[in-house]
């Protein structure tokens, strides 16, 4: 087992917790405009089944959260977003239900100074799974409180469904494979795969592109059902040189077949080496980075501010319940990379 204890370190205490109000709460993503003192998060509502088994259904909201400083935060209330039931009966079909955005990504455009969100839309047919669509959502506005939907950044179809954003510098050509999470069917077995997402404008819709990272073929234990693509680092924190970057992935163990049920493995938190400039992941940790002292099967990364040259905090949620912070450091990182291949 590789020794992290240099790359990073685990807060005390709890950022945001679900209260009496939510049931869970999840995937806290703040405005770097704001210094990072405001945000969203998704709050489940209601859940159905065990979240360890699949067939787990959350209905969710997301929330406004305000914090004085980067170690509390407060949940506020529900984000309103124009436009959001006209765009979702469009792509509703029918016996599909909509069970509440998903997933929040805000991403800043230094030319205009407007605030996209990228949003999960799950449309969930309850009778039968394979009519089950998620697309990956976009609104755009002054802040959250001015937010319109438009038409979807990915509509899931046959390159898969799209969720859980990450996204990438511009290439030299100008354009930017961002990073989702996707899905793939093998034999008798769903997994998670990370794909490439081709955006030449952040705004209209995106072209699907590669699979980027399947973990049925990589045989790497603790991401060998599940890969999702976390935040990527600047190259102020770690500069792996020219088109490339550092990022988390978040990984789950592979499913165990019981029975009739799918039994999920643990959830991590792990590094992944993405060289953006032509949309390949080169490496990914063979061990994680990071799983919570508390965490029974969730440890998710949603949220990296950098607080200084080769230091910043990692925000990931623990088995849905609460947001813990982690500090990063690069220097302990570099330890962790196969030496001579990226530093």
């Amino acid at each position: 087992m590789t020794n992290t204890a240099t790359a990073y370190s685990e807060h005390a205490g709890k950022v945001v917790e679900a209260g009496r109000r939510f049931k869970h709460v999840m995937a806290l993503n703040l405005d770097p405009r704001t210094n990072y003192g405001e945000g969203l998060i998704r709050c489940i509502l209601s859940r159905e089944g065990d979240v360890s088994v699949k067939g787990s259904v959350d209905r969710s909201e997301l929330h406004k959260v305000k914090g004085a400083d980067l170690e509390h935060f407060e949940i506020g209330d529900a984000i309103v977003i124009k436009n959001q039931d006209e765009i979702i009966r469009q792509i509703i079909r029918s016996g599909q239900v909509f069970i509440g955005l998903e997933d929040p990504e805000i991403w800043i455009d230094e030319m205009t100074d407007l605030l996209h969100l990228y949003v999960t839309l799950p449309l969930i047919d309850l009778y039968d799974e394979r009519k089950s669509r998620i697309h990956l959502g976009h609104a755009v506005g002054r802040d959250l409180d001015s937010l319109e939907m438009t038409v979807s950044s990915l509509i899931a179809g046959h390159g898969g469904d799209a969720k859980e954003l990450s996204v990438a510098p511009k290439n030299s050509r100008g354009f930017r494979n961002n990073l989702f999470e996707s899905s793939k069917r093998e034999g008798d077995t769903d997994y998670s795969v990370v794909c490439v997402a081709v955006a030449r404008d952040m705004g209209k819709p995106w072209t699907f592109g590669d699979i980027a990272f399947n973990p049925n073929d990589q045989g790497i234990p603790w991401i060998g059902g599940h890969a999702s693509p976390g935040p990527l680092f600047s190259e102020n924190f770690l500069d792996l040189g020219r088109g490339k970057r550092l990022g988390v992935m978040n990984g789950r163990e592979a499913n165990i077949e019981s029975g009739k049920r799918t039994l999920y493995g643990m959830f991590s938190v792990g590094l992944f080496v993405y060289d953006y400039e032509n949309g390949k992941i080169d490496w990914v940790s063979p061990e994680p980075l990071i799983r919570d002292s508390a965490a029974r099967t969730i440890t998710f990364a949603s949220q990296f501010v950098e607080t200084g040259t080769g230091e910043g905090v990692l925000y990931a949620h623990v088995d849905d319940s609460f947001v813990r912070a982690y500090t990063l450091r690069a220097e302990g990182m570099k330890a962790l990379l196969p030496k001579g291949d990226f530093l």
